[in-house]
């Protein structure tokens, strides 16, 4: 059908007249104006994508009404410009893909027909670990270990990259998924099929927000979400309010974009954004790089916003030219954003739209601080740490508590390092990570820890060697400009030599410590300390060892790693002693804004982003070495532990089933509030003594080929096996941390697997109870699909984190929540009772229904299935599903 916007369709450059856009000051409403710029890109593609179909016209009524609309629920489509991956999710997404192909070939479809229809790039950047580090050949060596751990993932990569149209591939040692896209992959402007169109892009990862800073609206979605867009169906959701937020003021010179982008994670989930998208806005902006305003949209999800948005200006266009992009593109995309409205001018109040609300930070308000010890949100200036972590060792188990005892509070643990004595404490640092796309991303920051290093050197101090150090940039070209500067032999002196191109430690792939540091751990139950330049430190998450973690600026970590401990005031306590017997304290060795920026302007130049990417998808001759087929249907090895044709499709018909009534349900787990999507499917190692481990043994492997979870998601026998998996995790039903729970036929306490095992054997169907916050943290669809697995079909909480909730609709589980004011306390539920769920024939977008217990009580829950697309996915038995149908009949 022919789009009725059709009119407004018109050249940009009359001497190009088969280069089109559409031209929306051509509307001639003067709604336009006042719409946020986030807001204007959903319109546009609203508009551009018109069809009458999976777009009307009606939904852009909606969204230029978004004044009125905005608060009534209101469901539009949007189809965004791209999609991008990294491995851990993108490996699970090609196995789909896979696999969906057999399911259409097994139906009597044309298994062709599974295949991108939206560009997609696929960042191998979440399989290297720090295995080694403070050698010369850390980098090397692995890497080396990375494509020995993962050469059949990367073969099935590379099979995905032939097998399947509009699918790139960024090989490992690239870089970061966010950096690159930052630096390469982004374009602001589309020029594709004959039209200019604003740049958007959804990820399946959540930090995908980053690139909103460079003025390219994106968000992070499930696996699953992700895979229908890339077959050619808009996202549905619900139009958001959005949230303005205004800057005013210049920072101080001692702050950094990291101190700056946690105080207004705090600030945010304060005010309460979840759901909704942040919008910048103010003089203060001017003021941030795109480097600083990358930092800030980055830690989007971890303030709980869908986006961060930064609207294009001046300073983006000049970043485009800075990082090497095509000069004529660049004045292109100017041009454009310029005739459709989208060109901001930070310092011109007139421009400001209108906002759902407005809040106000000044920058110059912000000191330095750090945030921990367990979640990104709990903010602590640098003045304070010292007694702030001395509080939380006292303090009950909980976000702010390891409940020590007094008496041990001073305990001390001597142990012996390579020939050497040495004592860790409570508050002991033996992580200091300069990792993560927060923050490598930035070369304020970056050289800002480097001049500290040197001056650090050049002062006489040194880090402990026992202290795993490393530095894992976000690009190659942080470490180009890290030598071209001359700070990377003090980095190096220091212990931060370069250990990989990839998320790292952030991630929890921060590879083991020695063992004589964890048996002093273990040996005094000692609270030690990660302290990482990334954007999550989740219990748990970053290393098994550590259970204290704090979120710091790079030149922070340093700090940390050459003190030693956590507990110090810099200001009164000196970071160490030199050989000369001076103290050398903080302020000493602290580099000015003006110095780093006078490196900046020297160092961070366009041929050094030409000459890196120009290479990037064929520098690793280990990528071009390795041999992958070319068939259109995958052969599933039966042998391979690696790669395994999901369940997922088993059975299916092209005729619907009803949804039915889900009688007599056990609750597998009882939660509490922000249990993580790291505590349902956790990325790390593989416990020795994990139903996983057992598994992986059966097949004969040894633990030293384990390798991670994450590394192992294109296999559903180990990811269902690791659903629940994570050491801290806090069931309710078990007195103590750890992957298990109580079967309640036998009584016995048993692995959430074998439990999960024996329900699903006796028929059983099961439930999760969770309380605020359930699954927070990275955009992982496995901690869907692995309870699926298991037998969940539903999960009652009082509220959901908004991508984890999409990967629930998305696999068929419902998403139950508690009525306002109602809980498992309000309603006396022990998880004990067994759970009949009321299913009515028809169904409606955050309908109530019943709940049934086998105790006589009856209450009711609001079923989260937020739009009428939802329900369709669930009617069909979740969104892959619906898609195979679609494209089989």
């Amino acid at each position: 059908m022919s789009n009725p916007f059709a009119q407004i369709v018109e050249p940009l450059d009359p001497k190009q007249p088969l280069k089109k856009f559409f031209n929306l000051s051509k509307l001639e409403d003067v709604r336009y104006a006042r719409l946020p710029f986030s807001i204007r890109i959903l319109l546009e593609a609203a508009i551009r994508n018109c069809d009458e179909f999976l777009v009307k016209k009606g939904d852009v009524e909606n969204i230029l009404n978004w004044k009125v609309m905005q608060h009534k629920n209101v469901e539009v489509p949007f189809k965004p410009a791209r999609v991008i991956l990294q491995d851990f999710t993108g490996v699970p997404a090609v196995v789909d893909f896979a696999a969906m192909r057999d399911a259409v070939k097994k139906l009597g479809g044309d298994p062709e027909k599974i295949n991108p229809i939206c560009p997609a790039d696929l960042v191998i950047d979440h399989s290297i670990q720090v295995d080694f580090n403070r050698l010369p050949d850390s980098l090397q060596k692995n890497q080396d270990l990375e494509f020995e751990r993962n050469k059949e993932r990367f073969e099935f990569l590379k099979w995905g990259s032939r097998a399947f149209k509009n699918l790139r591939i960024i090989p490992p040692g690239s870089g970061i998924i966010h950096q690159v896209n930052l630096e390469y992959l982004a374009r602001v402007v589309m020029d594709q099929d004959g039209y200019y169109y604003p740049d958007s892009v959804v990820g399946t990862d959540s930090h995908t927000t980053m690139i909103d800073g460079l003025g390219v609206l994106g968000w992070g979605v499930g696996g699953i979400e992700a895979e229908a867009v890339m077959l050619g169906q808009p996202i549905s959701m619900v139009l958001p309010e959005v949230v303005g937020y205004k800057l005013v003021g210049n920072p101080q010179p001692l702050v950094t974009s990291t101190d700056i982008v946690l105080t207004i994670t705090k600030h945010l989930r304060q005010v309460g954004v979840v759901g909704k998208f942040v919008e910048f806005f103010g003089p203060g902006v001017a003021q941030l790089s795109i480097a600083d305003r990358a930092t800030i949209a980055n830690m989007c999800p971890e303030y709980g916003a869908t986006a961060a948005y930064f609207p294009v200006d001046d300073i983006s266009i000049g970043y485009l030219i800075q990082t090497g992009r095509d000069k004529d593109k660049v004045m292109c995309t100017k041009r454009y954003l310029e005739a459709v409205g989208m060109l901001r001018d930070f310092k011109n109040s007139s421009q400001d739209p209108d906002f759902t609300q407005v809040v106000e930070l000044d920058l110059h308000t912000v000191v330095p601080c750090c945030s921990g010890p367990k979640r990104p949100q709990d903010k602590v200036a640098v003045s304070d740490m010292k007694k702030d972590f001395e509080t939380c060792l006292g303090a009950k188990q909980g976000f702010k508590g390891f409940q020590i005892a007094p008496d041990r509070h001073n305990s001390i643990v001597k142990f012996n390092f390579e020939g050497r004595d040495f004592e860790l404490a409570h508050g002991s640092v033996v992580i200091a990570a300069i990792t993560s796309c927060t923050n490598t991303s930035n070369p304020s920051v970056m050289l800002g820890a480097g001049l500290l290093a040197k001056k650090a050197v050049e002062a006489g101090l040194t880090v402990k060697p026992y202290i795993k150090t490393s530095l894992s940039p976000g690009s190659g070209v942080v470490t180009y400009y890290l030598r071209e500067s001359g700070v990377m032999p003090y980095l190096s002196q220091l212990g931060f030599d370069v250990v990989g191109y990839g998320c790292m430690t952030c991630i929890g792939n921060s590879g083991p410590l020695p063992e004589s540091v964890v048996e002093a751990i273990t040996q005094g139950d000692l609270v030690a300390v990660g302290v990482l330049s990334g954007n999550r430190n989740f219990e748990g998450r970053v290393h098994p060892n550590t259970r204290a973690n704090y979120l710091a600026s790079p030149p922070l970590v340093i700090a940390y790693a050459i003190a030693g401990t956590i507990r110090i005031d810099f200001e009164k306590e000196p970071l160490g002693i030199n050989a000369a017997g001076k103290k050398i304290f903080l302020k000493d060795i602290w580099p000015t804004r003006n110095e780093i920026q006078a490196v900046e302007r020297q160092f961070v130049i366009p041929g050094m982003f030409k000459e890196v990417y120009q290479k990037i998808e064929t520098v690793n001759k280990s990528w071009n070495a390795l041999d992958a087929p070319s068939d259109k249907l995958y052969t599933w090895n039966p042998k391979s532990t690696y790669i395994k044709s999901p369940p997922f499709f088993d059975g299916l018909t092209l005729a619907l089933q009803t949804p039915k009534t889900i009688e007599d349900a056990y609750v597998l787990l009882s939660f509490g509030d922000s249990v993580t999507t790291d505590h349902i499917s956790p990325a790390g190692n593989i416990a020795r003594n994990s139903p996983a481990a057992r598994y992986l043994t059966g097949r004969g492997l040894t633990p030293r080929e384990f390798n991670s979870y994450g590394s192992r998601r294109g296999n559903d026998a180990v990811m269902a096996r690791g659903t629940f998996a994570n050491i801290r995790l806090v069931n309710k039903f078990i007195d103590k941390q750890g992957p298990q729970t109580i079967h309640f036929p036998s009584g016995e306490i048993l692995d959430v697997f074998d439990a999960a095992e024996r329900y699903k054997q006796a028929g059983h169907p099961l439930i999760v109870l969770a309380g605020k916050e359930y699954g927070a943290g990275s955009s992982r669809d496995w901690a869907a699909k692995g309870p699926f697995l298991l037998g969940v079909k539903a999960v009652l909480a009082e509220s959901y984190e908004r991508i984890h909730r999409s990967n629930l609709v998305g696999m068929g589980v419902i998403p139950l929540q508690y009525l306002p004011g109602e809980d498992a306390g309000t309603l006396g539920l022990t998880g004990r009772e067994r759970y009949t769920i009321i299913i009515p024939e028809k169904l409606k977008p955050q309908m109530n229904v019943q709940i049934k217990l086998d105790t006589g009580k009856t209450f009711h829950a609001i079923m989260r299935f937020d739009t009428d697309v939802e329900l369709t996915y669930f009617h069909n038995g979740g969104i892959l599903n619906y898609m195979i149908r679609k494209m089989a009949s």
